[in-house]
């Protein structure tokens, strides 16, 4: 005991880092379909070995929230801003009606278990995770004309009930998010996170790593010359709509010639045609039989995505493209275009608008070509662009020192609440100008795994140890009230949220459930469980308003009890 308290002591980052490894290892475990998950597992782990006695600063906790939640606000940038508007009611009642059933729970068992003001404002805070309201409750006491000694007791018991209730107050958000949500909706998480990513994706399939396509779009073939021989290279093209295939390579005698459009194909020719799958196959007809030779046809084709800002584009529908630059369509494919991070269905009168990005596949010859005149070309990258997105988090950071007083009140965003806001602002930036704030999807992870177990470890670490002493010292029933206020909320707003707002994707009202209650734990494990982005949007919402309604509940703590 000893020798592990003076080891935490000297070196508490192995604290840290010992709480993710047996978290994560203790999460991965299954108890029917019940399953804590690495962030839970690591908030229980780290209580464990905070009695050992582990003094951590409290400037790495806010470091690690802040990397975790700018990197969901980046991530999300764009579907959020789409999605604000009329289609937002859903969000605002729900963390409305989170923070009215919080303030009522709160009321009803001070009234009845005769808690002071101090108390309860502390199971608030601690029930509901929002420290902000030791903050506004402890600025309301000094305003009730109590004599100073009273004060400082009311004052003290605030921070008594925060301890006791707030390690419960994040593991049980997880709970009823993780848990009794999908099993009281009767879906999963991933299940429903898919469905609506395949929504916004209309049909298109996203493929992960080492996945392939068995029967690809784009198709390369080599043929012999015979039924096309007299004609010329424009003219075979031209004979399937829409210029659905192209002829990239003629070899003559044993020689690789121009591919001018202009050339005329004799017999014998061997041809190398590459275009969509369906018209290719179907070229033995009309060109010729298909052949296996290919010593010196082979050709390097690519794929790219170019964002779209040329003025012969933006503006213009479809069809007026392809009538307007009929000269750029040779050799190149459009695959899939998409706006905002949503997939864009390209119809003849589709209006094409600046910041579109298309996914193209062909020769670097024509791909650059055609970035040359639509705009710039995306190439893939494993950096990350730290200018971007350092200022981003400086931002976000000055945001949150911002503080709104509404009488007496302070508001403030605080930390986490600006690094969201910075991430969901440039990540609609990057959504605009693809050319910067280059973000890889591993290194997001990285951000988000790490910076939400990290942070709730350090939590863990840091107020475990007190939390347990007060337990001891003060008895179960403070923890097991502020169990309640945890729970009855959250079970209130979900059923309003089931049969009066109508929400029906898991996925997304497990974002929008977790934002109510400014519950990050319960959120990273959503997202861990989604597998995707898809809860970040209800998530934004709910979160952002919830930072402003549970932080008015100090004042009103104090001013009902």
């Amino acid at each position: 005991m000893t020798f592990l308290s003076g080891v935490f002591n000297h070196s508490p980052e192995i604290a840290l880092f010992l709480s993710l490894a047996l978290g994560y290892w203790i999460g991965k475990f299954q108890f029917g379909k019940f399953q804590l998950g690495g962030v839970a597992g690591s908030l229980l782990v780290a209580v464990l070995i905070s009695q050992f006695g582990v003094t951590i600063d409290n400037g790495i906790k806010s470091v690690l929230f802040a990397l975790f939640i700018y990197a969901v606000g980046f991530e999300s940038g764009p579907q959020f801003f789409r999605s604000l508007g009329r289609q937002s009611i859903r969000e605002i009642v729900m963390a409305a009606v989170l923070a009215i059933s919080g303030l009522a729970t709160v009321v009803i068992l001070a009234k009845i278990f005769a808690l002071d003001k101090g108390l309860a404002a502390g199971i608030a805070a601690g029930g509901l995770t929002q420290s902000a309201i030791i903050g506004t409750a402890g600025s309301a006491i000094e305003k009730l004309g109590l004599a100073a000694d009273e004060v400082q007791r009311l004052q003290a018991n605030v921070a008594i009930g925060y301890a006791v209730t707030y390690i419960f107050g994040s593991f049980g958000a997880i709970i009823v998010c993780v848990n009794i949500l999908p099993w009281f909706m009767k879906r999963s998480i991933r299940d429903d996170a898919v469905k609506a990513e395949a929504e916004l994706l209309k049909g298109a399939r996203i493929y992960g790593s080492g996945e392939a396509p068995a029967l690809p779009e784009l198709v390369g073939r080599v043929f012999r010359v015979e039924g096309a021989a007299g004609k010329t290279i424009e003219a075979v093209e031209k004979s399937a709509p829409e210029r659905a295939f192209t002829i990239e390579r003629v070899r003559r005698n044993g020689n690789i010639i121009g591919t001018q459009s202009g050339l005329t194909l004799q017999k014998g020719d061997a041809v190398l045609v590459v275009g969509r799958r369906n018209s290719v196959i179907a070229l033995e007809d009309g060109i010729g039989p298909e052949i296996p030779d290919s010593d010196g046809m082979e050709l390097v084709v690519t794929t790219r995505e170019v964002q779209i800002s040329g003025k012969d584009f933006v503006g213009h529908s479809v069809a007026d493209i392809l009538v307007r630059n009929d000269d750029l369509r040779h050799g190149i494919y459009v695959l899939s275009a998409s706006r905002g991070g949503s997939r864009l269905v390209l119809q003849d009168d589709t209006v094409i608008e600046a910041g579109d990005i298309i996914t193209v596949h062909g020769v670097q010859e024509d791909l650059q070509r055609l970035a040359g005149r639509v705009g710039p070309s995306i190439v893939p990258s494993d950096k990350t662009d730290w200018v971007f997105h350092s200022f981003g988090l400086v931002v976000g950071l000055l945001i949150g020192l911002l503080v709104v007083r509404i009488g007496s009140i302070p508001l403030t965003l605080g930390a986490g609440g600006g690094a969201l806001l910075s991430g969901l602002a440039f990540g609609w930036y990057r959504s605009r100008h693809m050319t910067v704030g280059n973000l890889p999807l591993a290194a997001s992870t990285l951000l988000r795994d790490l910076g939400l177990a990290g942070f709730v470890a350090v939590v863990g670490l840091q107020s475990g140890q007190q939390a347990v002493h007060t337990i001891a010292e003060h008895g179960l029933s403070i923890f097991l009230i502020g169990v309640v206020v945890t729970i009855l909320p959250m079970i209130l707003t979900m059923l309003v949220g089931r049969y009066i707002l109508h929400y029906d994707n898991v996925a997304i009202f497990a974002g929008a459930l977790s934002g109510s209650r400014s519950a990050n734990p319960a959120f990273g494990e959503i997202l861990e469980k989604a597998g995707n982005t898809v809860p970040t949007t209800p998530f934004a919402i709910t979160y952002a308003l919830a930072n402003v309604f549970l932080t008015l509940l100090g004042p009103l703590v104090v001013a009902f009890v």
